[in-house]
């Protein structure tokens, strides 16, 4: 097919979806086994299920590879990679309401509960808006149509996310700010006798949530930018962008949960554990 006909604008490259595939796969089956071992079973509709999204999508982006003269393919991959990141999102929702629970809700201007279901109510409509502008983009393109009108749905469902990710983003460090400072919201009360250290967990587990948000964010900003060039223009039509940008973004974001995993990280610690903690921190000192 001449790279004017391909809805891609050039070929995807086959070695560099294999990669992605792998890489999403082995990442995805480790959430599950995790999941499956910390009894973290939220975790199954958010991580894993954007691992899932994530291996069809780079699926049909290596089918495309093979068979560029294929629409089903780039149906496959645009409305799947479109979708993927947001179940994970989601992860990271959750895990700040754990920490907020964890660490003390007298800093937080909400209660975990309200946060974790604020941002995921947010979460779920910028699926449903990406997933129908994905669908209807996809099918124009098949048609030959022009994938404007969901193009545009698209981007309308990409951009509220961003905005979902930044407003997270400003209630996570304002939490932490005033934990730090010790000044609690004063319709909250004073922080209570369980409110807990910053132990050496939490500081991993917070600094993961950091860096996967800021990988997240960055993919956003990409993708608004690439709908906002058009289906026409050079940004959606040079591969190097989405691989770098899309793809690798989201597998950062999602074997650093991987590593830095709340099973592991989030858990109230016994009295010989912050006995440990805190002498390793006095040697390290």
């Amino acid at each position: 097919m001449p790279l004017a006909q391909s809805p891609y604008g050039y070929t995807p490259t086959e070695y560099v979806c294999i990669i992605f595939v792998v890489l999403f796969s082995s990442s995805t089956l480790l959430h599950l086994g995790q999941a499956t071992y910390y009894r973290l079973w939220w975790l199954i509709p958010t991580a894993c299920l954007a691992g899932v999204l994530e291996i069809v999508g780079w699926a049909g982006r290596l089918w495309s590879a093979i068979s560029p003269h294929l629409f089903k393919s780039f149906e496959m991959q645009i409305v799947c990679t479109i979708m993927g990141p947001t179940p994970l999102a989601a992860a990271n929702f959750i895990i700040l309401g754990r920490v907020i629970a964890y660490l003390g809700p007298a800093y937080s201007r909400l209660s975990p509960q309200l946060y974790t279901i604020l941002f995921l109510c947010c979460d779920i409509i910028s699926l449903v808006v990406q997933g129908i502008g994905g669908g209807m983009a996809a099918g124009a393109v098949n048609q030959r149509l022009s994938p404007a009108r969901g193009g545009n749905i698209m981007l309308g469902g990409i951009a509220f996310q961003m905005v979902t990710i930044t407003v997270y983003v400003f209630c996570a460090g304002e939490f932490l700010l005033r934990y730090l400072q010790n000044r609690p919201i004063a319709a909250r009360g004073a922080p209570t006798a369980a409110t807990a250290p910053l132990s050496t967990r939490m500081k991993l587990l917070i600094g993961a949530l950091v860096f996967n948000t800021t990988c997240l964010f960055i993919r956003a900003v990409y993708r608004v930018i690439e709908l906002s060039d058009g289906w026409g223009g050079r940004i959606i039509h040079t591969q190097v962008y989405f691989n770098v940008l899309d793809g690798a973004m989201i597998t950062l974001a999602l074997v650093t949960l991987n590593i830095a995993h709340p099973g592991a990280l989030l858990h109230t610690p016994s009295a010989k554990d912050v006995h440990s903690e805190d002498e390793g921190e006095k040697a390290a000192a």
